[in-house]
């Protein structure tokens, strides 16, 4: 039973992820309308993010510097064993001293001083009534509990994935998303900009991809093979200046947005607004208005490839993430097998047939994106061979994950069955519809495992992380997108950050954690206006 039962924890114990190293300390130290910060040179992007997120206890405008700040934020390149992400922490009554040998450590620092606020001291933006709340809150001080923390992450990769193409969601709810992946103390944002649905990025060389390909006709509605669809348009795209806005306001919370422009395969609204990129040019297609594997795929000839060298032109001149994913996984290859100049392409590059199409095309915008000094990323859901400058997202069995670390693959632990938010949580008629295959409860979540196989202690060092993933067929509305998501996020957030797992530990930290997100308005408990069910 996840629902929260009893009384929560007081904030200090629950912190979510748990820190490295936590220890209480007598006293609380007061924020309220008198509270003055000393900003080190380089701490400033922290002090900002820290005003805004005390602005409902202390005041907006508050906590100026001053030389004698209360509230030290302090770099030290020294503190080398903290690296890129650690941070210390420690809070008394005379005062809050934050340190970090980077500035990224500093944000994470924030989170957990967000964290330790009482709860209903939260900022809520979007909950009901949260205006009126934070009216009513601020400049009203809050206390902080002594502590004393020392914190570092285990990895450097610590994501969660959005789908926008099959459900098209406002930047300013992305906003919202990212704030409370960054809470979390997740890094990671991988924005799934494009698939068979819908075409969400825009790209001035051609323009048709988000006119005609970021429009549908209809839903379907139930599971792929239903054949009963809603008769509603959907549509959306994003613009450059409120991509641009995003990765901006991302950067300010340390969260990298990484976006993902797949190929060859999830490529039908491309197909719909560019027929000349298919391997049957001549044949007209829609923006797809099903779910499941399209069996249409990208043709192999020189047009298409510099098409796409194109666009991930414009992907990096919008994203400056190192991290580019070009897709990759669920690519048919029926097309290219019955099409005479793919069978002819496939001889001229010295392939043994149209079937290793797929790793010659993967490589070809692999090499593109390397050239142009980032490092690309795939899906692996086989044995498919990717190039090695590829790191490999993997997402069918950890098998494939340890099989690309031997082949010399950074990889991130996506495993369906423990990292998919659009299966359903939990068994039964109260839920709302969702993937069919299981159900995936909070326990198998805090259960991902990213120990490499007995024997091969040396490929822990290809593991950068893992990752969350929500594909939205069945999710629509953003309340629907944070019911799948908490808490179960929580709990990866959690594995990804410590080495270790204390499954009793984490649920008694997690009660505490609950109440903060009621404070934000998330629905992690009930799914308010759930959508109705799908047609008999």
């Amino acid at each position: 039973m996840d629902l929260l039962n009893h009384a929560p924890p007081r904030p200090d114990r629950a912190l979510v992820p748990r820190p490295s190293r936590l220890a209480a300390r007598p006293g609380r130290f007061r924020l309220d309308h008198t509270t003055r910060l000393r900003v080190a040179p380089g701490a400033e992007g922290a002090a900002d993010l820290l005003r805004t997120y005390l602005a409902p206890v202390t005041g907006p405008g508050r906590l100026e510097h001053a030389e004698d700040g209360a509230f030290v934020l302090a770099l030290d390149p020294a503190l080398t064993g903290l690296g890129e992400e650690g941070y210390g922490l420690t809070v008394s009554s005379g005062g809050v001293l934050m340190r970090a040998a980077r500035p990224t450590g500093l944000l994470r620092g924030v989170q957990t001083v967000r964290q330790l606020l009482p709860y209903e001291a939260l900022s809520a933006p979007y909950g009901q009534g949260a205006e009126r709340r934070a009216g009513q809150r601020a400049g009203r001080g809050a206390e902080l509990p002594g502590v004393e923390i020392t914190d570092v992450p285990a990895h450097p990769w610590r994501g969660m994935l959005l789908d926008v193409a099959r459900h098209f969601q406002p930047v300013s709810y992305l906003r919202r998303f990212v704030d409370l992946l960054a809470l979390h103390k997740l890094n990671v944002l991988q924005l799934h900009l494009t698939d068979d649905q819908g075409w969400r990025m825009p790209v001035d060389a051609y323009p048709r991809l988000t006119e005609i390909g970021g429009r549908r006709a209809q839903s379907m509605v139930g599971p792929a093979g239903s054949e009963q669809f809603d008769g509603r348009p959907h549509g959306g795209s994003y613009t450059h200046a409120e991509l641009a806005g995003l990765v901006a306001y991302a950067a300010a919370r340390g969260v990298t947005v990484v976006p993902e422009v797949g190929v060859p395969g999830h490529v039908r609204a491309a197909l719909a607004a560019y027929p000349e990129l298919g391997n049957h040019p001549d044949t007209r297609l829609d923006v797809w208005t099903h779910w499941g594997v399209c069996p249409n795929v990208l043709g192999v000839g020189d047009h298409v490839l510099d098409f796409f060298r194109t666009v991930l032109d414009e992907v990096m001149d919008l994203f400056p993430s190192p991290y580019i994913h070009i897709g990759g996984d669920e690519v048919p290859t029926a097309e290219w097998e019955s099409s005479p100049a793919a069978v002819a392409r496939a001889a001229r590059e010295g392939l043994s047939g149209p079937r290793e199409l797929h790793s010659w095309f993967m490589a070809s915008m692999a090499d593109h994106v390397v050239r142009a000094g980032r490092r690309p990323v795939a899906w692996a859901e086989d044995a498919t061979t990717l190039p090695l400058t590829c790191t490999v997202i993997s997402w069918r069995t950890p098998r494939h994950a340890w099989a690309a670390a031997r082949r010399g693959h950074d990889v991130i632990h996506a495993d369906h069955r423990s990292t998919y938010f659009d299966y359903a949580r939990a068994p039964g008629p109260g839920e709302p519809p969702a993937q069919p295959g299981h159900t995936l409860g909070l326990r198998t979540v805090y259960g991902v495992d990213l120990v490499p196989p007995a024997g091969e202690p040396p490929l822990s060092g290809r593991v950068l992380g893992t990752q969350g993933q929500l594909w939205t067929e069945f999710v629509p509305t953003p309340a629907h997108i944070e019911y799948l998501t908490y808490p179960r996020l929580c709990a990866l957030a959690e594995r990804a950050w410590a080495p270790t797992g204390d499954w009793r530990d984490f649920r008694t930290r997690l009660d505490g954690h609950r109440a903060r997100l009621t404070s934000l308005g998330v629905p992690h408990d009930t799914l308010p206006n759930r959508p109705a069910p799908a047609p008999a």
